[in-house]
């Protein structure tokens, strides 16, 4: 370890070169310390994370933590975890050391989550509130498990918001074909709208789909894949769960509605999306024909339950 000035600019640096935890040896370097203290208390932070203690601060941890995630998540899930985690909980606790976390520091965050009111006065969702409590716990609880953290003080602090929503959303068939009705003469939301409520699928499955998974002489569509952008790029993954991946029979409504779109389609091969557009494009869809129709608005998530 070394300390130092750095030349003539009045600040703090420091080297530092320690073996972490797998027996690697790390060497850091960083400048631009106000003070010596600053550039002391950095070079602990990379001793306590290099051997995993969990004197390190929380912010540090999760580092850790994502870096283990990384082998066992998709893309498309890291990136929402990452993004809850990052702007819900990460400012509260970045610079609180791991093991001095208390319940009462849960509470006081609990607090500040149900007390959020946006700028039209609306508070987050306790189901909402729910998921980014669930994700907070399982950082304590991979610390327990895997770093020696005593406790999980989330266990003390109790739990907060709801699973389940209130009420689920829906069309009724009168809605729906209110809805259809109002977009027939635009070929790919009807398209769109038919297949996902004819189906029950999911957003990203209906936009991976290509010729080859419909089967119209035996009247079946099948799911093995999923679409997600991410960060500029186009994914094509598997769908959700293994169960995800199935095939569905499809009504002759449906098998005339695939067939003539798919023929209003240039060029269209074999392997190419049949809808190749983002969900937003689905969003905007749902939100023109609402207006359009005048049926309740709903998620486009929603077709699936009004599908069940």
């Amino acid at each position: 370890m070394s300390v130092t000035k750095d030349g003539n600019t009045g600040r703090w640096m420091s080297q530092i070169r320690v073996t972490d935890w797998t027996g690697n040896v790390i060497h850091k370097k960083k400048r631009g310390f106000s003070t010596k203290k600053e550039a002391q208390q950095w070079e602990q932070e990379i001793i306590s994370q290099a051997s995993a203690n969990v004197g390190m601060s929380f912010g540090s941890f999760l580092g850790i933590y994502y870096n283990d995630l990384k082998e066992r998540l998709k893309e498309t899930t890291l990136r929402g975890k990452y993004w809850m985690i990052d702007t819900k909980i990460l400012p509260y606790f970045r610079n609180r050391q791991l093991n001095d976390i208390k319940p009462t520091d849960i509470r006081k965050w609990q607090n500040k989550m149900t007390s959020y009111r946006d700028e039209n006065g609306k508070p987050y969702s306790a189901t909402y509130i729910r998921t980014v409590y669930n994700q907070l716990t399982a950082i304590f609880n991979y610390a327990v498990k895997y770093y020696g953290l005593k406790e999980n003080p989330c266990h003390k602090a109790g739990g907060i918001g709801k699973k389940k929503a209130e009420e689920m959303q829906f069309w009724t068939k009168e809605e729906f074909n209110a809805f259809i009705e109002a977009v027939k003469d635009e070929p790919v939301l009807y398209a769109i709208f038919m297949t996902m409520y004819y189906t029950g699928i999911r957003e990203g499955e209906l936009l991976a789909l290509t010729p080859t998974d419909i089967d119209l002489k035996n009247k079946t569509l099948s799911i093995t894949k999923n679409y997600q952008y991410v960060s500029g790029k186009e994914l094509i993954t598997t769908p959700k769960t293994p169960k995800s991946i199935r095939t569905i029979p499809i009504p002759d409504k449906l098998c005339e509605c695939l067939d003539e779109y798919m023929g209003l389609c240039y060029d269209l091969k074999p392997t190419d999306r049949i809808f190749p557009y983002k969900k937003e494009f689905l969003y905007k869809a749902m939100k023109k024909g609402c207006a359009a129709s005048g049926v309740k608005r709903i998620r486009v998530h929603d077709l699936r339950h009004s599908h069940a």
